[in-house]
């Protein structure tokens, strides 16, 4: 079993109140468009739980949410060890894959929709029609994915308000 933290700050070690001119001269030219993209969706103390079995595709999803301003990960292989992450800490939002081996992950969604948390989906299957019916409409991010991917998997999780 494995939980880990990696918690810390984005490239170039930016405060609150920088410009992104300064973060691009401390960055090189495609990290600082990576991170300063980034910071539109997450600000630099985000928290996010990762729920996913598989070590390999867990690794990818954090450097993937690091890249799009992700702060702190914390990553659990097992519904028991995601649990426990939810009772001792605060989440912005958590990546679920639906299919642990053992379980699914449904349950444990709707303790974070109790909890407040948001939440998305991460999985193999390219749809949400064989989801219980109350968990049809969460965001899903199919895997395999990258960076691109993750963004617009984001934006619907959160999207931005019409003006």
């Amino acid at each position: 079993m494995w939980l880990f933290s990696y918690g810390g700050q984005p490239p170039s070690t930016v405060q609150a109140g920088h410009r992104r001119n300064d973060v691009c001269k401390k960055a090189e030219a495609l990290q600082c468009l990576r991170f300063t993209r980034g910071m539109e969706i997450m600000n630099a103390r985000t928290r996010v739980l990762v729920l996913e079995d598989s070590l390999i595709i867990a690794m990818e999803a954090e450097d993937i949410l690091r890249l799009v301003g992700a702060d702190t990960i914390d990553i659990a292989n097992s519904l028991d060890q995601a649990r426990d992450a939810i009772q001792g800490a605060d989440y912005d939002f958590a990546l679920l894959d639906v299919n642990l081996g053992e379980a699914m992950s449904f349950d444990f969604a709707r303790d974070l929709s109790l909890a407040n948390i948001p939440f998305g989906f991460v999985s193999g299957y390219s749809d949400t029609l064989d989801f219980p019916t109350d968990l049809q409409d969460v965001p899903l991010l199919v895997k395999p994915f990258d960076e691109n991917a993750m963004r617009d998997f984001l934006q619907k999780l959160f999207p931005t308000p019409a003006e």
